[in-house]
């Protein structure tokens, strides 16, 4: 009676996974910043990080009166320039806020969702790779000057509070690259 019984259980053991492969979440989700593409990246880990943290962070930010990104940083990107600008943002994003604003997150107690933050960060940074032709050159300079204007407008305030404005305009960031993610 075991042999039959496993015969029966097998196929459908793998009907099942070959089902649950197909579901949302686990294949077929990608951003598609231009020709960069980063598959492997659960979107909604990365939205439910931010809210489980959002009210803690933003009430920190006293500064309501300046945006550090801005329409003219983050709209009418085009696809090809999409995949240098979001280099830009995600390194300087790694490099000067996650990287210093750990302590806090500890203080705050909102580590886990911090690091699955900074986690995700890390693996689509890692993925990206824009395109060093010459004829991208200009897409580029274009990109970088957006960036520029980002990094500009964070160099102008006190760096504690630039870190809590650009942690707490995380949700902005989310939003915009939500338009590059697919399922």
């Amino acid at each position: 009676m075991g042999a039959p019984m496993q015969k029966a259980v097998l196929p459908c053991l793998s009907l099942v996974l070959l089902v649950w492969s197909w579901a949302p979440g686990v294949q077929g989700q990608e951003f598609q910043f231009g020709s960069c593409r980063v598959k492997g990246v659960v979107f909604q880990e990365l939205w439910g990080a931010f809210r489980a943290m959002k009210d803690i962070v933003q009430a920190q930010d006293n500064i309501t009166n300046i945006q550090l990104l801005r329409r003219e940083v983050l709209q009418n990107v085009s696809d090809t320039e999409s995949c240098y600008l979001i280099r830009a943002l995600l390194k300087f994003y790694l490099n000067t806020v996650f990287k210093n604003y750990h302590e806090k997150a500890a203080e705050f107690r909102i580590l886990k969702s911090f690091s699955t933050l900074a986690n995700n960060f890390i693996f689509i940074a890692s993925q990206l790779q824009p395109s060093q032709d010459n004829e991208m050159f200009s897409i580029s300079e274009s990109a970088r000057r957006r960036f520029l204007l980002f990094q500009g407008a964070f160099k102008q305030l006190d760096i504690e509070a630039a870190r809590t404005k650009a942690f707490g305009e995380m949700d902005i960031l989310l939003i915009w690259m939500q338009k590059f993610y697919q399922l």
